[in-house]
């Protein structure tokens, strides 16, 4: 086998065949490497975001080694969760921080889904006080352990799989996709058993924030809304509050609180087109000034609704180079991952991401 040869098949080699190949080499080829840095080696990035850094979704019991492969893809902070708050106390977030500092990694956000689409929040059950205490604990936990975002979506059915996706369609490359298709939304039956109007689930979400924002402020942790994807006006019964610039609007000015802002997923608002009053770039515009943009999801679709398909990160017809430059040029300091990356091709996304990122600093910097 020829240098060019083993070279090129690297990637399909077996072991004993590398082995093989190895030996056919010259022997000044295979002279002994030092060993790789330990962990604890690896300079970490600001504790809070400086521009524009390239985010990802990490298990929080990601082994060291995983965590290196990420930052070796240009991965800076990391975006993590647990299924219940008992499973997110101030010593589990500090051991997870710490293993995550320890390859380099910083730990951006760390969510609890039981808290995230909170159907008692959202629906105002009898127990909601109880849910909304519990919120309470989990932004003293982050807090307490330097974890200074989370996510909150105030939704009770985007986790509902039909109520989410309609269809599977296929990208370029024959990739399985998600699809959402309005008309066979509307069919859908109740997800709740009742109807929930826009008016009901603004007096939840203003009773939401007048009860946890205060312990946002004190704990150091901002809030990001997540939209209502699909965002639609209503769905299985239940309306969307967060499908518009102008709910976000409200939404700030019932929060009172520099610590309230978005976790703006361009791939959502994409799928709303018109109906949002703003395109992506225009949020960024209007919000990322006002240092009301914490966190973007990096996502695109073909169209928007009332019929829409997920797309490799180019294929769709947002601009994304377009979304890159207007968050540099708006002063954005967050981080930026992949989103529902089709076919699970998240690293094609993430590289796609730091390509683009890389080209607008360097452009501003030129």
């Amino acid at each position: 086998m020829t240098r060019r040869e083993f070279v090129n098949r690297g990637n399909d080699l077996s072991r004993r065949e590398f082995g093989a190949a190895a030996g056919a080499l010259p022997a000044a080829s295979l002279s002994a490497k030092a060993e790789p840095p330990g962990p604890g080696s690896f300079p970490l990035p600001p504790l809070m975001p400086s521009g524009l850094r390239i985010g990802n979704g990490i298990g929080a019991d990601a082994s060291y080694e995983q965590l290196r492969a990420q930052a070796r893809l240009g991965v800076e902070y990391a975006s993590s969760g647990a299924a219940r708050l008992q499973d997110a106390t101030p010593e589990r977030l500090m051991d997870v921080r710490r293993r995550f500092e320890s390859a380099g990694i910083r730990l951006f956000n760390f969510r609890v889904e039981e808290l995230h689409n909170c159907v008692p929040i959202v629906l105002g059950t009898p127990d909601r006080d109880r849910y909304i205490e519990m919120f309470k604990t989990h932004l003293r936990n982050c807090g307490a352990a330097g974890i200074h975002y989370i996510t909150y979506a105030h939704n009770a059915n985007i986790t509902i799989p039909a109520y989410y996706q309609t269809g599977t369609a296929y990208t370029r490359g024959d990739v399985a996709t998600r699809e959402f298709d309005a008309e066979a939304g509307a069919r859908l039956p109740l997800s709740h058993g009742r109807v929930c109007t826009a008016d009901e689930l603004w007096e939840t979400f203003a009773h939401f924030v007048r009860e946890v924002m205060p312990m946002a402020e004190e704990a150091g942790v901002r809030i990001g809304l997540h939209p209502d994807d699909p965002p639609l006006p209503t769905l299985g019964g239940i309306a969307r509050l967060f499908i518009n610039v102008e709910a976000y609007r409200k939404a700030i000015r019932l929060a009172k609180s520099r610590n309230l802002g978005l976790c703006l997923c361009v791939g959502t608002w994409a799928e709303g087109g018109a109906a949002t009053g703003a395109a992506p770039v225009e949020m960024i515009r209007e919000l990322g000034p006002q240092d009301r943009l914490f966190k973007i999801h990096f996502r695109n679709v073909d169209r928007p609704l009332p019929r829409f398909k997920e797309t490799l990160i180019e294929d769709g017809y947002l601009d994304m180079y377009a979304v890159m430059k207007a968050l540099r040029e708006s002063g954005f300091n967050g981080s930026i991952v992949p989103d529902h990356s089709p076919g699970g091709l998240w690293q094609y996304t993430l590289g796609y991401l730091k390509a683009l990122r890389d080209r607008v600093n360097a452009e501003v910097k030129s």
